[in-house]
């Protein structure tokens, strides 16, 4: 089987993304493992430093490992939004495939300077490991919200320049930059997400020569995604809708089943709700009718 690093520089060339989705739960995981395998592509599940706490850093990666090696499917773990060396190093250790430094709120200075940290750990690590690091804020949560936060990044002005991305890049080394391009984390309550600026993707993918990541993708719109994977997104972050679809299939679930204890049951419908937008998601960034 071939490693995550092959697999994204592999949807690199071809233009096309790997689909990277978070989960706190097993109706998550049973959900994405399932779309992705119906389709026959790789793809990547996320924990951030919170469903770490939930799920438990080693079970979590035990269990996505075990599903790679029980199918033999290309199936890879991420630690999403990881805010320090100690967290970096514990997920590492912990056997995931692949980790995220996130110090956009640090200055650009502290920024190289704790993810160049970070990267050198990983390299030492003797695993083929892959870390990203984020440059931008994007904000921190991935929920629905009334308003963009103050702070976030979606204003021409705040949005990553590609001269500081390679700067960035250079005195770093990171495998993957998740530059701030106009999305946010979570969703707006209005369902009017910001517009994807998608000149700025191809300027930064140009000048950094590394495979980019575009974070909070959840509810920006179907052109701008197909349009970013060709601009030089090679992965695609969704929380939020797959938090919005487990939330509505179960109140449902509940409401049409108001005697039903038994949790499996209750639950189904979680997993087909989830496992559908992933198949939609996945069929979106890779071209697929």
């Amino acid at each position: 089987m071939k490693t995550l690093r092959e697999y994204i520089t592999d949807a690199d060339q071809k233009g096309v993304a790997i689909g990277h989705f978070n989960i706190s739960n097993l109706e998550a995981l049973h959900g994405i493992f399932n779309a992705a395998r119906t389709l026959n592509l790789p793809v990547v599940i996320g924990v951030s430093e919170g469903e770490r706490e939930f799920t438990g850093v080693a079970e979590v990666a035990t269990l996505v490992k075990a599903l790679r090696e029980t199918y033999d499917y290309p199936i890879f773990l991420n630690a999403d939004h990881t805010y320090s060396f100690e967290k970096v190093k514990e997920v590492v250790d912990a056997g995931f495939d692949a980790v995220i430094f996130d110090g956009a709120k640090l200055s650009f200075e502290d920024n190289i300077k704790e993810t160049k940290k970070c990267v050198d750990y990983v390299r030492s690590c003797g695993r083929d490991v892959l870390i990203e690091a984020e440059l931008g804020n994007l904000g921190q949560s991935s929920k629905i919200l009334d308003e963009i936060p103050e702070g976030v990044a979606t204003d021409e002005s705040f949005l990553t320049k590609p001269e500081e991305a390679k700067t960035f890049v250079e005195q770093t080394g990171v495998d993957l930059l998740a530059p701030a391009v106009g999305t946010l984390h979570g969703m707006l309550r209005s369902g009017v997400q910001p517009r994807v600026d998608i000149q700025r993707i191809k300027d930064i993918r140009q000048a950094v020569g590394i495979p980019l990541v575009l974070h909070g993708g959840s509810g920006t719109a179907d052109e701008d995604f197909v349009n970013a994977v060709k601009a030089g997104i090679s992965t695609v972050h969704i929380n939020t809708e797959i938090r919005v679809a487990y939330r509505d299939a179960l109140r449902k679930s509940l409401q049409d089943n108001p005697d039903e204890v038994a949790p499996y049951k209750i639950l189904k419908p979680t997993v087909l709700a989830i496992e559908q937008v992933v198949l939609d998601r996945l069929k979106l960034f890779n071209g697929i009718k």
